[in-house]
């Protein structure tokens, strides 16, 4: 009998998680279709995603900041279709002249982009034009590639690193890079588009396949090379001093300083006796591969048990011009940043072997290392530190599709940067985002979440950071901690590795959480709309007081009470999201401990359009 019960609750969970489908377009349903999604949230019985070898051999001269490579591709075709051509992206095209491109450039950073010096396809030699080149995409036409086989290219090729006119890559001072999006590569091709041809204009962000790296970067003596990977040989190009001292970080909870201001001038980083060092680092698994280098930054070095069931351990560099003075915290908010990660938000172990912080020109993310500009507001150096570190989880250990979905990836990384920049400074109130979407909230500039990051222009900022961040949070608050890591966690576990879809992510936590919250995932992710919340009635008999709230907008968002009293005190009353899925007004009541003052709605991560209704002064 109690087998029976058992049976009929389980179906009825699942009926309830699955009952109401949420808006699907024909592309996305067709997933389903095919099975290699469905509507639980899991990868379909026939999901698949391609995947490919790089082999990157990469000379790069800082002072003329030429970089010449060799690329060897080896393409794998997982899918259950015939290719008829390859796609792919050459995205330092979009400083060529002539590109299209969604910031300026100045002239003398306008270049012949990326030129193709030779081709081979699997070992014959190829003319380089069979790539025929539009902006930042290229198509090797006429070339078949059937489905569960293997094609591999080699590509030999050149262009000349920006000097300014930074976009996420770029000289960051003499003898200082970030080279970033260095390589050509095969674009996406997967289950929903095909192949991904949007260009890169430099808005949108990145759709990269999961691969696996090799990478031997030369550069000139007593330059250090900082990449993603590990790093594979470095008796080789550190100097005995410099490498024992790595290698007590990457065993030690305390900061380890690698290279200090007084040993900058003396330049013995590597190893007497050549011109050149090249630097070899391996990845796998991973959809994007950045370095930097210079021969003159500080560097030091932290490492932490991230996973404790394996003891496993991430290493946490900062790389920095000794001359910015808030570099020399980055390292410690960063490895906070990531003990926040592995144990408190989203309490899952760090996924990577390190995390390097560049002091850059930009704030940008890639696998396992960080391009952030220096800051002098120690807050701000928090926050973004934080942010760009979070991206590891979204869209990096999660292969989020970011050109199409930003939300799916910055949302992220905002709720990340309000919820881990307390933990490391209790001082810290970030609101970021919050306001500016009230502002421009039911405006007609304000679009869906749901609109392609490709179709947004105006309300790209608030669709991508703080509208979804707040959504994560509002579902977080409504579920409670413990249920909304169980979820969280479902969906991670379901998707890492992948290419998870915005259906996908809502299906996923429904499933994870045994809680069907579409209600609230259309409202707030789909549909238009205004977050306007009203103080209605308050009622007051001796100390009790009764306070009707109501919802005058589309948007749900938390009920926050605040009643000061006549010395300035408070006290606070809350209501979740889930008070507004089957009515537009709540009562909220309590017994007054003093003289009330006043009555207001407010809270930093609950936005009001219309604030005006939202406060009740008490009259004599």
């Amino acid at each position: 009998m109690m087998h029976i019960r058992f049976l009929l609750a389980a179906l009825s969970l699942g009926s309830l998680v699955t009952a109401q489908s949420l808006p699907t377009p024909r592309n996305i349903q067709a997933t389903y279709t095919k099975g290699t999604r469905s509507e639980t949230g899991r990868p379909g019985n026939n999901y698949w995603q391609n995947t490919a070898d790089y082999k990157l051999n990469i000379h790069f001269d800082p002072a003329t900041r030429l970089l010449n490579g060799v690329v060897d591709i080896a393409y794998y075709n997982n899918s259950p279709d015939t290719l008829k051509q390859i796609w792919l992206k050459l995205y330092p095209n979009v400083y060529k002249k002539g590109s299209p491109r969604s910031f300026a450039v100045s002239p003398n950073d306008e270049s012949e982009g990326v030129s193709i010096d030779s081709l081979w396809i699997d070992g014959a030699v190829t003319p380089a034009n069979r790539i025929g080149i539009s902006a930042t995409n290229g198509i090797l036409s006429r070339q078949a590639l059937a489905s569960k086989k293997k094609i591999n290219i080699r590509i030999a090729y050149h262009y000349t690193l920006n000097k300014g006119s930074h976009n996420r890559t770029g000289e960051i001072e003499p003898n200082a890079a970030f080279v970033a999006y260095f390589f050509p590569r095969i674009a996406v091709y997967d289950d929903i588009d095909g192949w991904n041809t949007y260009p890169y204009i430099g808005a949108q962000e990145f759709y990269n396949d999961f691969c696996n790296f090799s990478a031997a970067i030369t550069v000139p003596v007593n330059f250090v090379v900082w990449a993603t990977g590990d790093l594979k040989n470095v008796t080789e190009v550190l100097s005995p001093e410099y490498a024992d001292r790595l290698a007590a970080a990457e065993r030690s909870d305390a900061i380890t300083t690698i290279i200090d201001t007084t040993e900058l001038s003396k330049k013995n980083f590597t190893p007497p006796g050549k011109a050149f060092n090249t630097w070899k680092f391996e990845a796998t698994e991973v959809t994007d591969f950045a370095f930097a280098t210079s021969d003159h930054y500080v560097w030091k070095s932290t490492s932490l048990v991230v996973d404790p069931s394996t003891k496993r351990r991430t290493r946490v560099d900062a790389v920095f011009n000794p001359r910015h003075k808030d570099y020399f915290h980055v390292v410690n908010d960063a490895r906070a940043t990531v003990e926040s990660m592995s144990y408190r938000f989203p309490a899952w172990p760090f996924p990577y072997p390190h995390i390097t912080v560049v002091d850059g020109l930009d704030q940008m993310e890639y696998p396992m290392m960080v391009n952030d500009n220096p800051v002098e507001d120690r807050t701000e150096s928090i926050t973004l530190t934080d942010h760009e570190i979070f991206h590891t989880m979204f869209p990096f250990y999660m292969g989020i599709n970011e050109t199409k979905y930003a939300w799916m990836d910055e949302g992220w990384a905002t709720i990340g940067e309000w919820l881990i920049s307390p933990m490391i400074d209790s001082s810290i109130v970030d609101e970021y985002g919050v306001q500016p979407y009230a502002s421009s909230a039911g405006r007609e500039t304000d679009l869906p979440i749901m609109t392609l990051t490709t179709e947004v222009n105006r309300s790209a900022f608030t669709n991508s950071y703080p509208k979804p961040a707040m959504g994560y949070l509002y579902v977080k608050d409504m579920l409670g901690d413990s249920l909304f890591t169980k979820a969280l966690h479902h969906y991670i576990a379901q998707w890492h590795g992948k290419h998870p879809m915005p259906n996908d992510f809502f299906y996923s936590m429904n499933e994870g959480a045994g809680k069907n919250m579409n209600w609230f995932w259309k409202k707030w992710f789909f549909e238009n709309g205004i977050p306007d919340l009203a103080i209605g009635k308050v009622n007051k008999k001796g100390k009790a007081y009764t306070v009707i709230v109501e919802s005058k907008g589309a948007k749900p968002v938390p009920v926050d009470l605040v009643v000061t009293y006549s010395d300035g005190s408070t006290t606070k009353l809350h209501k979740s999201i889930a008070v507004w899925e089957n009515s537009n007004k709540v009562t909220l009541t309590f017994d007054a401990l003093k003289t009330v003052s006043r009555i207001e709605l407010k809270h930093p991560h609950t936005p009001d359009s219309n604030p005006r209704d939202n406060i009740y002064t008490e009259r004599d």
